[in-house]
């Protein structure tokens, strides 16, 4: 096996990153909506099974950087839909905007392998936690972008149950550690592999949830109200309308939910433009609380990407601007500063967009409690949902349309469930083409609507569990342990192979 490792390190450079690149590939398969982790950890084996040949620094780090490539450009090929929705003035750039993601998620590997090769060469063990280092800074730097992290391979499974202990990433501890488990089998270390991967199969036995109770009599009915408005028409003066009476006509009929979701920027007005026809959204609701979302201009002239709950009279109840916003979609990063440094008309050019907003994230919900409002992008950040007394649901709106039939909207529909195992509660979450669900606290779907249907679902909202250990502690636990961990395969003699 040695002699293989070597002869494929003496391949020409553009061989081995051909067979590194597929090879990242396959690991993109334990995303959504492959759902394949055993592929995913079979790759990862490969990985941590050619590292103890690597001879310096550079090379390890060509080697995950190409690893990475691949693995990026596979499970964020959804990138390039937003581009198509006017092909006509933007396709040109999908194929850019999908290489320069795919290469810059590949450059924090290869960071991990440069570094994991400097302080500790042919250890394994250091490159899979120098990769969950990077992973944690790639949900952190630069704004985060948290996106397909290597531990999401397992939300489908039992295994993600620990999210509730450690967060995300726990789960891409898991990730690397099953790698290197696989690493073991083939570098014949068999029955430690074999023990470790058993292990971990127990392990999931344990963690399955067990089936969902059945509803309560007093559990709030929640309507999910889903228009399916095609992005290229979802603006359009002479369709916007239709959208907005389609969802008061799903709205009103049925039942008398105790609560009504619409979703992202579902009313398509500015919300000091609706004040008079409030009621007739509202009255639709039919004494509900409803919740939509909708822009909306400050007293100073800032625009806002925002959450209204709306009472049964009309008035806003609670409000919340969006915090999180997506770079270069809702806003251009320096475009202010340029700005105030005299360059008005390149500001201009450039657009500022959205402002983030300053208010907390809790909303009050009239006959419900409390709820963390997520819109859109901010609910792939689990770092960043956090409160002070317990709310009763994760409430999240969001207009996935951009991503057409792509993975998108299913990897990012993966992180809402993730959330929801994450804090023990219920996640409500409304999407514009789909998918809306509803998952209670331990990730189960209580119901859905399809991809690119327009419908209203009725769902009784699932109770609050106790709470977990990680909506107590956050990420610090999982930081300081995989700090610790790095200096401990540092500092302790090993031999010069793995």
């Amino acid at each position: 096996m040695a002699d293989l490792r070597a002869q494929f390190l003496l391949s020409r450079k553009w061989t081995q990153f051909a067979v590194l690149a597929l090879t990242g590939v396959a690991a993109g398969l334990g995303q959504a909506p492959f759902d394949l982790w055993f592929v995913t950890i079979a790759a990862f084996g490969l990985l941590f099974w050619l590292y103890p040949s690597l001879t310096a620094p550079r090379q390890s780090a060509f080697v995950l950087w190409s690893f990475g490539f691949g693995y990026f450009a596979f499970s964020l090929h959804w990138i390039v839909e937003p581009f198509l929705v006017d092909a006509a003035r933007h396709g040109w750039m999908a194929p850019f905007a999908l290489v320069m993601m795919a290469a810059g998620g590949g450059l924090f590997w290869a960071i991990a392998g440069w570094v994991a090769a400097r302080i500790g060469p042919k250890r394994s063990i250091l490159l899979a936690l120098a990769l969950v280092a990077v992973e944690i800074a790639r949900a952190l730097i630069f704004t985060g972008f948290p996106w397909v992290l290597i531990g999401h391979i397992w939300i489908s499974t039992d295994l993600a149950q620990l999210a509730a202990f450690g967060g995300p990433h726990l789960l891409s501890l898991v990730t690397v550690g099953s790698g290197l488990l696989v690493a073991c089998l083939v570098n014949c270390r068999f029955m430690a592999g074999l023990a470790g991967l058993a292990a971990l199969a127990a392990l999931s036995v344990i963690l399955r949830p067990e089936p969902p109770a059945p509803s309560r009599p007093d559990a709030p009915l929640v309507r999910l109200v889903q228009p399916n408005a095609p992005q290229d028409q979802k603006w359009d003066p002479a369709l916007r309308d239709v959208f907005l009476n389609r969802m008061i006509a799903l709205t009103s009929q049925g039942d008398v939910p105790d609560l009504v979701v619409w979703p992202e920027t579902s009313v398509p007005y500015m919300l000091g433009q609706i004040d008079d026809d409030m009621r007739v959204l509202t009255d639709a609701a039919r004494g509900a609380p409803l919740i939509f979302g909708i822009q909306r201009r400050d007293l100073e002239g800032q625009f806002h990407n925002s959450l209204v709950v709306a009472d049964a009279g009309g008035q806003v109840h609670s409000l919340y601007d969006k915090r999180h916003l997506v770079p270069f979609g809702e806003y251009i990063p320096g475009a202010r500063l340029l700005g105030r440094m005299g360059m008005q008309g390149l500001a201009g050019n450039l657009g500022v967009g959205f402002t983030p907003g300053t208010r907390t994230k809790i909303v009050d919900i009239p006959g419900i409690g409390a709820a963390v409002a997520l819109i859109c992008y901010e609910g792939i950040f689990a770092e960043e949902i956090t409160y002070d007394e317990r709310p009763r649901l994760l409430l999240l709106i969001t207009n996935d349309a951009w991503f057409g039939r792509s993975a998108g909207p299913l990897q990012h529909l993966a992180q809402a469930r993730l959330r929801a195992i994450e804090h023990g509660l219920p996640m409500v979450r409304v999407a514009n083409t789909g998918i809306s669900a509803v998952f209670d606290g331990k990730g189960r779907s209580m119901g859905a609507l399809p991809l690119n249907v327009d419908g209203a679902l009725d769902v009784d909202l699932p109770p609050a569990l106790p709470q977990t250990i990680y909506a107590q502690t956050g990420d610090w636990p999982i930081y300081g342990f995989t700090l610790l961990f790095i200096f401990g395969a540092i500092l302790w003699p090993r031999p010069d192979t793995d």
